[in-house]
């Protein structure tokens, strides 16, 4: 192409300019002639000239052109702005605490980008913050997860010619983390369920402790989901602090029957003589001893949890722990993978077994000395 200008087809001609950042091309419908290309190159300094001038208007120079909502007052949108119209589009189709982490992490972006038309972004720039960044490479994919889909929408609306941030991921050489995984061993275990106060908190805990499920769904059980003839539970919905009421589970997997084991089904045996006696009706299983009322989220939970685990003398871990000890004492005990990845609402086996390798027994310890018996050389 010679001076931004070429033979497009036989009836029109190419025009190339930069405008705005933003590469433009377009076509003018006359025959690419000689005379008609020299015309067209004359055309194209004008509209430099224009562009310099800042008095260049792309609706009246290409009326019929798509290019002209890249340049709409629409085009002035920062980047902060966007995402504010963004998670307010996002709200009603996602759960509350993903609203909520959500903007956590756009408050840290708007902090840095807000100002930052949202055409002028550049995916360099966005590098260089994250190397600024002092969290761990699992911190920063976080935020950068609701910046990439931001985006993305904003190109899908045409707000941008391309999303910087697509297939884009930031990682940092990072020591090897020591796994958050700690269980509870049998004694740690015991001396917490005696020294919970009450039924409620006791059948809670210990409940927790042998079917593995999250805090979230624990609070949002309900003796509609038990099946007492099959000794199994239906695990639905979660319930985080934030939320208004329960949502859906946390993913697809996560909708599952648990089986309940005897020490679940003997919590859950006696929270149902103190459920039906509780001054107000509740559909709910898990109550809160101090209200009468269903536990409002985890947060409620971990305090009670912490006076616990003090007076218990055990050191503390967060009552998620509860479901990495059920998963630790299933897989040691050599119950299937499957089954325990199942029981967990895993969204696959494979997650299970890079989560809780550890934990899964050598269920063939002779493995592999056929193989050196028949061909490794023996030697005297």
């Amino acid at each position: 192409m010679g001076r931004g200008v070429k033979k497009a087809t036989e009836t029109s001609i190419q025009i190339e300019f930069l405008y705005k950042g933003v590469r433009c091309r377009e076509r003018i419908k006359l025959q690419p002639t000689a005379v008609n290309l020299k015309k067209v190159e004359r055309h194209r300094e004008a509209i430099l000239h224009a562009i310099d001038d800042g008095t260049f208007d792309y609706a009246v120079t290409f009326p019929k052109s798509k290019n002209i909502k890249k340049f709409s007052p629409q085009c002035e949108l920062t980047v902060g702005t966007w995402l504010d119209q963004w998670i307010s589009r996002k709200e009603p189709h996602i759960k509350t605490s993903t609203f909520v982490n959500y903007n956590k992490m756009i408050t840290s972006i708007k902090a840095h980008f807000g100002p930052v038309r949202l055409v002028d972004l550049k995916k360099k720039d966005v590098r260089t913050w994250c190397e600024t960044l002092t969290m761990g490479n699992g911190a920063i994919a976080n935020i950068l997860t609701p910046f990439r889909s931001a985006l993305q929408d904003a190109y899908h609306d045409e707000l941008i010619p391309e999303n910087p941030l697509f297939n884009f991921q930031f990682r940092r050489n990072e020591p090897p983390k020591l796994s958050d995984i700690k269980p509870f061993n049998k004694e740690e275990q015991a001396a917490i369920i005696e020294t919970s106060p009450g039924g409620h908190v006791r059948n809670l805990f210990q409940f927790a402790f042998w079917t593995g499920m999250r805090p979230s769904e624990l609070i949002a059980l309900q003796w509609g989901d038990v099946d007492w003839k099959k000794e199994i539970i239906l695990v639905q919905r979660a319930k985080t602090y934030f939320a208004k009421s329960p949502e859906k589970t946390k993913t697809r997997a996560g909708h599952r029957e648990v089986k309940l084991l005897s020490p679940a089904l003997q919590a859950l045996r006696s929270q149902k003589e103190l459920s039906y006696s509780a001054p107000k009706a509740s559909d709910s299983i898990f109550l809160n001893p101090r209200t009468g009322l269903p536990w409002e989220g985890d947060p409620i939970i971990r305090l009670v949890w912490m006076k616990v685990l003090r007076r218990a003398g055990v050191q503390y871990r967060r009552p998620y722990q509860t479901r990495h000890t059920y998963a630790s004492m299933m897989l040691s005990a050599g119950e299937p993978l499957a089954w325990v990845s199942k029981q967990l609402g895993h969204s696959n086996v494979v997650m299970t077994a890079r989560v809780y390798a550890t934990w899964i027994p050598d269920s063939q310890p002779e493995a592999g000395s056929k193989a050196v018996e028949l061909f490794s050389e023996k030697r005297p």
